[in-house]
């Protein structure tokens, strides 16, 4: 009877039908690693190879020795592959996440050894550096010269016709620049700092975050490639990137019990000298500080959490304040001016954001200025949700800001991407628990039995004024009809004049700056040889247009957009159409796209 009993019991455990294996316990002090660590270390080892090959390719023409490194590194990424998957202690894997940082950093500085020309960001600042150093203004004094024999590289241009030739950036990187002036010409020193700054940012958030988290500080800051290629073109946000990295790593730990320590007032210093490097910083104070607030209201109380504010507040003030100082005092018009040339060049719409209505997907808009107006609503929008319900919101602190670019007139991705590390750092160290205790403000009207409904409502209102903006701004309607009546071209390819009608239908008078574009972006203003500086009212005009250079180079594939806009400055306005160029030596009524 007992072996009847048992016999299915010890057939079941010897059972070929029997494919589930068992899941051996865990034995207590196992050093194995995690398994998404294994996986995170693999993920930042395959991120190496985005443009390795290309930067290999460059080198291997004319700068052997570094593409020898760049195939070391091959080998160490093929070597580091195997070893994230097969060893066996968590403290091994640690090992093998600082040789991928290592790997990284060395990619890194072999890209730059062949690409460090930079662009109108690194050659403005390399420039800022020289005057500097020789005793002249540095705010205010436009530079043409800089981009006469370089036209690859991009400038900003703006409404007027015109474009950004000053430097328009806090003066922090061209005082890090001016000592590395000697390195060489152009905008070699500026990148240098902006490269450097950018490998020293990566090793601080690797080195802050948690152990087996670190390998994915080197896949964001080194691996994906696009923080690297805005470093090479001097970008100074990269500096200020570096500087905001210790101050978001666990930021709701600032000020707790109501002391600073000198680790907070080195992060609050940080804080300033990054809103002394580029202006992005600028938008992520005001979230930080009321996020500081609630949480230190929610332990302290009102009176000590503004305590706490005010002294971070002061901290940052006084850092940002000695970098400006000198600057203040010799050139105190031109430095306020220049430093806040971002918000106020009005430069020409551009980006992946909502204004892609405008430039593309419409014939353009006479409303251009509701794009700031939402813009500039939705930030605030956003940090009234943060305190509202920063427990739910809070460890998103370090995104929002960037949300309200979205709708700004100047959407382009970098204003997003340039700060993904710190996006990391809130995501590993800024769990919801840290804002579990965090201060809600509830008025009467928010509370009560119908609490819900009306947070609800609170919210929709709040976003409701920058929404508005943004249907005006994109139900715009183009102010002037354009219709192309001749084309000069040389061979099938090249354009070298352009001859266009223009009505002004609007109420107001109308300055108009023309450029054809086969693609995102724009090229160079085209000269008005023929036709009105001012387009009255209601009337109409001929102008006669020439390219940039001697002539404008349609690309031969098939299939290519050809766009002519037309942007005046006041109002801002874009009117665009789409017109195609056929072959010859000259064409008359170029017919417009239907």
């Amino acid at each position: 009877m007992h072996l009847a009993e048992t016999a299915p019991d010890a057939a079941a455990k010897t059972s070929p039908l029997r494919t589930r294996p068992r899941t051996p316990a865990a034995v207590p002090g196992s050093d194995a690693p995690a398994q998404w660590h294994r996986v995170l270390t693999l993920l930042a080892t395959v991120s190496l190879f985005i443009g390795t090959r290309a930067v290999w390719t460059q080198a291997a023409s004319h700068r052997l020795v570094i593409a020898a490194v760049i195939s070391l590194c091959y080998l160490s990424i093929l070597v580091s592959g195997v070893l994230a998957l097969t060893v066996r202690r968590t403290r091994t894997l640690a090992r093998l996440d600082l040789c991928v940082l290592v790997t990284a950093m060395t990619l890194t500085l072999c890209t730059f050894a062949l690409n460090h020309a930079g662009g109108d960001e690194g050659v403005l600042t390399a420039q800022a550096a020289r005057e500097l150093v020789a005793g002249h203004p540095v705010y205010g004094q436009p530079w043409p010269w800089l981009f006469q024999h370089n036209p690859d590289v991009a400038l900003t241009p703006t409404a007027n016709g015109g474009y950004d030739l000053t430097y328009g950036y806090p003066p922090l990187v061209p005082l890090l620049t001016a000592p590395l002036l000697w390195l060489g010409q152009g905008a070699l020193a500026a990148t240098a700092v902006t490269t450097g700054a950018l490998l020293v940012g990566a090793v601080t958030l690797w080195r802050l975050l948690p152990v087996p988290w670190r390998s994915a500080a080197t896949m964001v800051c080194l691996g994906f490639g696009f923080l690297p290629s805005y470093a090479r073109l001097g970008y100074p946000a990269i500096v200020a990137l570096a500087l905001l990295i210790p101050v978001v790593v666990h930021w709701p730990r600032i000020g707790a019990g109501g002391r600073l320590g000198w680790g907070g007032l080195a992060r609050a210093a940080c804080l300033g000298a990054a809103c002394a490097a580029q202006q992005l910083p600028w938008f992520l104070v005001p979230f930080l500080l009321a996020g500081i607030y609630a949480v230190r209201r929610g332990e302290l109380g009102a009176r000590p959490a503004a305590g706490v504010v005010l002294r971070i507040a002061g901290a940052a003030g006084i850092a940002w304040l000695l970098i400006n100082t000198y600057f203040i005092v010799s050139e105190p018009r031109t430095w306020a001016t220049g430093v806040a040339l971002p918000l106020t060049q009005d430069a020409t719409i551009h980006g992946q954001g909502l204004v892609g209505v405008a430039l593309y997907f419409t014939d353009g808009s006479d409303r251009l200025a509701w794009y700031s107006h939402a813009s500039v609503l939705l930030t605030g929008a956003l940090l009234a949700l943060l305190v509202l319900f920063v427990r739910r919101l809070g460890p998103a602190t370090v995104v929002l800001p960037w949300c309200a670019f979205f709708l700004a007139t100047r959407s382009q991705d970098g204003y997003y991407l340039l700060m993904t590390p710190l996006w990391l750092a809130a995501a590993v160290t800024t769990p919801v628990a840290s804002f579990a205790g965090a201060w809600q403000p509830r008025p009467r009207f928010l509370s009560g039995p119908r609490r819900r409904p009306a947070l609800v409502a609170a919210a929709a209102l709040l976003l409701v004024p920058a929404l508005t903006c943004a249907v005006v701004a994109t139900t715009g309607s183009p102010p002037l009809r354009l219709r192309v009546t001749r084309a000069l071209t040389i061979g099938p390819a090249a354009v070298s004049e352009l001859t266009v009608r223009v009505t002004n239908t609007d109420d107001s008078a109308l300055v108009p700056h023309f450029t054809l574009t086969t693609g995102q972006g724009m090229t160079r203003w085209w000269t008005v040889a023929q036709g009105p500086a001012t387009l009255p009212a209601r009337a109409s005009a001929v102008y006669r247009l020439q390219p940039p250079g001697p002539v404008f180079r349609v690309p031969r594939r098939p299939g290519t957009r050809i766009r002519l806009r037309v942007f005046t400055a006041s109002p801002d306005t874009v009117s665009s159409m789409d017109i195609r160029l056929p072959g010859g030596r000259s064409q008359d009524a170029v017919r417009p796209v239907s």
